[in-house]
């Protein structure tokens, strides 16, 4: 049976390590409560005064009382860092991305979380469609926040389809629950034509945005479809007409909660903007950018950034001459905008290259699902110049390697130039094209 509250170690000069816990000891309880997550690990290490219950690697039981008042970290590190298995998705979503991926990847690209703990730690979306009364009561008393919640539909019929789950249709009674305890919520609806927008996302909204400040944001995403959907039930693709509907529709609840609560609360992923043929907001109509990493506002951020940039841009700072940038086909517009601005301030010349997507599918457009197989083929015969320049979001966040294991030492390989991985903002963008970036 596997320990999930195994210490694997304590950090050095710290209250555990003072106390004598050390690795191979089992925390078995904290002020009585028998962990379920690290969040609660977390909250119990907060009080002034905590009781511990350990079990020694020899077998023998100790109880140990820590006076803590200037709630200095214990210390103690765990063998399994979430203290309990990360919980899979009940669901079986029509949009699901992870039922549409190809066979042949790495085995945990197929793993479909929807842990609250993750949520809290990492921003990630999750259902709450396998949390029972105690779990959610928890969350209440340890006041967690904030939440990012996958929505998709208030309306208990609708979401039920959705999410094929015949109990995930009493989203509103926990968040109408969570708010009246002050908990904080970050609502995600991945729009899908015919299933949920139009009335249903009127209905949706209202219902939300009713429940402002403790639902403090909501995306609204277009649903992503891959080559891979066979066997799956047939949704339509957002057209140009239809991007545009929806863009004014949003756009009219966004009028409607400013002027009611003081803030827009809903904000559409960039890809509405660009699929509608529709100027992308300013970046203060994101106001503080709350769904960013959910692709809500980037191009905005990274333009005003990049303008900050600019206006502080010595031309004599470029160390390089010639770079190239490999982008998905949303986003290409955009970074070849920018290329043009440095490459009249500078004698540069800065390749942009949109690349298709093949592992995919055409419908995927951006650039953090493209893979090195897509690299491979869209950059055979192109110049790069000094250097290939790729956004950090084709990589793993602790790791260089893109979603079809292609190593960042294998790129350079294949294309004979060194690779540098960006990170996505308009500053990193100006500094890594002039080779700046060298020198900070």
């Amino acid at each position: 049976m596997v320990n999930y509250h195994e210490v694997a170690g304590v950090r050095p000069g710290s209250i555990a390590e003072e106390l004598g816990i050390a690795a191979g000891d089992t925390v078995r309880k904290m002020n009585g409560w028998e962990l379920g997550s690290i969040l609660e690990y977390r909250y119990f290490a907060h009080d002034t005064l905590i009781r511990l219950e350990i079990e020694k690697a020899s077998g023998e039981v100790q109880e140990i009382d820590i006076e803590n008042p200037e709630n200095e970290e214990l210390g103690i590190e765990f063998v399994y860092p979430l203290l309990a298995p990360a919980k899979s998705c009940k669901n079986k979503c029509v949009f699901c991305f992870i039922d549409q991926l190809p066979k042949g990847m790495r085995d945990t690209l197929y793993f479909k979380d929807d842990d609250t703990t993750l949520s809290f730690l990492q921003g990630n979306y999750v259902t709450l469609t396998n949390m029972g009364h105690v779990e959610l009561e928890r969350i209440k008393e340890m006041r967690v926040s904030p939440i990012n919640i996958s929505v998709h539909a208030t309306d208990p019929q609708v979401r039920c389809a959705m999410l094929h789950n015949r109990f995930a249709g009493n989203i509103m009674e926990i968040m109408q629950d969570f708010a009246a305890n002050h908990i904080t919520m970050n609502a995600q609806i991945v729009l899908c034509p015919g299933f949920n927008d139009k009335e249903i996302l009127d209905k949706s909204l209202a219902d939300l945005t009713a429940l402002h400040p403790y639902v403090h944001s909501i995306s609204v995403v277009p649903i992503g479809k891959t080559e891979h959907r066979q066997g799956l039930c047939e949704i339509a693709s957002f057209d140009e007409q239809s991007a545009l509907e929806t863009v004014r529709q949003v756009e009219q609840w966004q009028q409607t909660s400013l002027s009611k609560y003081g803030s827009r609360i809903v904000y559409l992923a960039d890809e509405f903007y660009i699929k509608a043929g529709r100027e992308i907001p300013p970046a203060a109509d994101y106001e503080e950018f709350p769904q960013i990493e959910n692709g809500v506002g980037m191009i905005a951020s990274m333009r005003e950034e990049f303008q900050q940039a600019m206006a502080d841009f010595e031309p004599e700072e470029v160390r390089c001459r010639s770079v190239s940038i490999a982008t998905g086909k949303a986003a290409g517009w955009f970074l070849r905008q920018m290329a043009e601005e440095l490459m009249r301030r500078t004698d540069m010349k800065i390749h942009v290259y949109e690349i298709e997507n093949t592992v995919f599918g055409k419908e995927i457009t951006v650039a953090g699902l493209l893979c090195g197989k897509d690299l491979k083929l869209g950059l055979s015969d192109k110049p790069l110049g000094e250097k290939l320049l790729l956004t950090e979001n084709m990589f793993k966040a602790d790791e260089d390697v893109m979603l079809d294991d292609t190593t960042l030492e294998e790129l350079e390989q294949a294309f004979g130039v060194p690779v540098e991985i960006v990170p996505d903002d308009g500053f990193a963008f100006v500094d890594y094209c002039t080779g700046r970036e060298a020198a900070i």
